[in-house]
C-alpha cells in the first residue's frame, strides 16, 4: 500500500492558467473569449410573476457590476470578489433582459395550483403553466437561455405532500430531491425539444434579505457561470493539456429506472473531449444481472453504445481520439469490456481503459481537526486506489464542506494507463462542472453528468430525441 498526494490540476483560460475557476476567469478571462463567431451578448428570457421578474432584473443589474466578497473572512480564496458580467472584463459578455423577452405569470394561476389537493396534480399543473410561456419565448423570441423563477409559496406546495405543510430544511436548497425529482426535471424534459436550455431559480434566492443564503459574490459566481455555459456552446474554462499527449475522450456509462420503477432504465453515455464538450446519448433497456443484481450491458449493447459515442466524437472533431477511458459506477462485466473493446478497435483505437468509480468505505485520518487533503490517494494494490476528491484544500485554507468527506474507490479492471495516470485523470475530471465554480467536486464529470442526464431522461418518451448538449440537463 502506497500513499500519494497529487497537486491540484490546472485550468486554462483565455490569457493564462490557474487552479481556481473564479480567479482564472477574473484574472485571465473565459477560455473562449477569442473564439471565432463568439457572441458577446447573452439574451435571457424569463418566466415568473411580475414581482419575481422585477427581482431577476435587479439581480442581473447587480451582477453586471463588481460585487465584494465577505469582509474579514479567514478564507479569502474561498470567497473572492465577483468581477461583474460585462464586455470589458472576465466574461467579456453582457446579460441582456428586456421586456419583450419576459412572460409574467398571473398570481391567481399560481394560487390556484397551490390549492390543489394532490401533490402530483400540483406539479403537473405547474409544469403546464411554465411550459406554455417557455414555448412562446423559444418559438417567438431570440433568447439563448430561459430563466424560470419559482415563487416560494409555489415551491413549498410542490415540494411537500400537502398544501401549507412545512417544508423540511433539506428541501430549502434548489438541489433538493423533491424539487428536482419532479418539477425541475419534468419541466426540463418537457421543454427539451424547444432547443433552449432552462435555468430554474427559487424566488427566495433573489431576495438579499432572506436568511441562510450564500454571500452575494459566491451566488453571482455560480449563477453567472452556469448561465454563460448554458447560453453557448460556450466554454468558461478547460483542462490544460500535455502537448506531448494524444487526444483522449472520457465516456461515463450510467443507468436509471423508469418513473414507475417497473423497468430498469436505459443505459446512456456522457462523452467529453479535450475541451470539455459533452455529448448525450441514450442506449437500450437493460436487465439486472443474476450474479450481482446490478445492471450490465450485453456485448451488443456495449458495442452499439460506444460505437455511437465515438461516431459523435468524430462528427464533432473530424477525427477519432487516440485513447478512450470508460467510467462506470459499478464493476464491468466481461461482456461490457468485450463490446467496448471491439467498438474501439473498429474505430482504430487500441488504448482503452476501464475504470469503476465507486464510493469507498475506507477512510484516512490526519492529525488535527481537518480531513485529508483533496488529492490524497491510497493505492491499495496495482488495480485499486482510494482517492479523496473532497477534503481539505490548501488553496482555500480549509475544508469547504459541511460533512465529513468520504473518498471514492477506483477499480482499474483493465487498463493500459498506469494507476497514477488514472488517478490524476479522475481528479482532473472533477473540475469540469460549470454549474458550480467551487472546484472540489466529488465525482468525475463523466459520471456526475451521466447520472444527472438519467434523472431527466426518465421523463422523456421513448420516441423523443434527447438533446446532445449537457446544458439542457444541468
Amino acid at each position: 500500500m502506497t500513499l500519494h498526494y497529487y497537486n491540484e490540476p490546472r485550468l486554462a483560460f483565455a490569457e493564462g492558467e490557474h487552479i481556481c475557476p473564479r480567479r482564472g476567469i477574473a484574472t485571465y478571462g473565459v477560455f473562449d473569449r477569442h473564439s471565432p463567431g463568439r457572441h458577446s451578448a447573452v439574451n435571457i428570457g424569463t418566466v415568473g410573476t411580475s414581482s419575481d421578474v422585477d427581482k431577476l432584473s435587479r439581480w442581473l443589474e447587480r451582477c453586471s457590476l463588481p460585487i465584494e466578497g465577505p469582509q474579514e473572512t479567514p478564507q479569502p480564496n474561498l470567497f473572492p470578489p465577483f468581477p461583474g458580467v460585462n464586455r470589458t472584463s472576465a466574461f467579456f459578455s453582457d446579460f441582456v433582459l428586456n421586456s419583450a423577452n419576459t412572460r409574467e405569470l398571473m398570481n391567481k394561476d399560481v394560487k390556484a395550483i397551490q390549492e390543489l389537493k394532490s401533490r402530483e396534480e400540483r406539479i403537473n399543473k405547474a409544469v403546464d403553466l411554465y411550459f406554455e410561456d417557455v414555448r412562446f419565448l423559444a418559438q417567438n423570441r431570440h433568447v439563448d437561455v430561459v430563466v424560470c423563477v419559482v415563487p416560494e409559496d409555489l415551491h413549498r406546495s410542490i415540494a411537500s405532500a400537502h398544501p401549507g405543510e412545512p417544508v423540511d430544511e433539506e428541501l430549502e436548497d434548489e438541489s433538493s430531491e423533491y424539487f428536482e425529482t419532479n418539477f425541475r426535471r419534468a419541466l426540463k424534459a418537457r421543454s427539451m425539444h424547444l432547443g433552449r436550455p432552462l435555468q430554474l431559480m427559487r424566488s427566495i434566492t433573489l431576495d438579499p434579505s432572506a436568511p441562510q443564503q450564500q454571500d452575494e459574490a459566491t451566488k453571482a459566481w455560480n449563477f453567472c457561470t452556469a448561465m454563460y455555459y448554458k447560453s453557448g456552446p460556450k466554454i468558461p474554462w478547460k483542462l490544460t493539456k500535455d502537448p506531448n499527449a494524444g487526444t483522449s475522450c472520457g465516456i461515463g456509462v450510467a443507468f436509471y429506472r423508469s418513473r414507475d420503477y417497473e423497468a430498469l432504465g436505459t443505459s446512456l453515455a456522457q462523452v467529453f473531449d479535450d475541451l470539455g464538450n459533452g455529448l448525450i446519448l441514450r442506449g437500450t433497456p437493460v436487465d439486472l444481472s443474476r450474479d450481482d443484481r446490478r445492471p450490465h450491458l450485453s456485448v451488443e449493447q456495449s458495442y452499439d453504445l460506444i460505437l455511437a459515442a465515438l461516431r459523435q466524437y468524430r462528427i464533432a472533431l473530424r477525427t477519432f481520439p487516440a485513447r478512450v477511458v470508460v467510467h462506470k459506477s459499478s464493476h464491468f462485466s466481461d461482456e461490457e469490456i468485450e463490446g467496448c473493446t471491439v467498438a474501439a478497435s473498429e474505430s482504430g483505437i487500441d488504448w482503452v481503459d476501464f475504470v469503476s468509480v465507486m464510493d469507498s468505505s475506507l477512510n484516512l485520518y490526519r492529525g488535527g481537526n481537518y480531513p485529508p487533503f483533496r488529492g490524497t490517494a491510497w493505492e491499495l494494490d496495482s488495480l485499486r486506489a482510494v482517492l479523496y476528491t473532497r477534503g481539505s484544500v490548501w488553496y482555500y485554507g480549509t475544508y469547504p464542506g459541511m460533512y465529513v468527506p468520504t473518498p471514492i474507490e477506483l477499480d482499474m479492471q483493465k487498463t493500459e494507463s498506469s494507476p497514477s495516470a488514472i488517478v490524476k485523470e479522475v481528479l482532473r475530471f472533477t473540475k469540469l462542472n460549470w454549474n458550480n465554480t467551487q472546484f472540489d467536486g466529488k465525482y468525475p464529470v463523466t459520471l456526475g453528468c451521466a447520472r444527472k442526464v438519467g434523472q431527466i431522461m426518465k421523463y422523456l418518451d421513448d420516441d423523443e430525441v434527447p438533446q446532445i448538449r449537457y446544458a439542457y440537463y444541468m
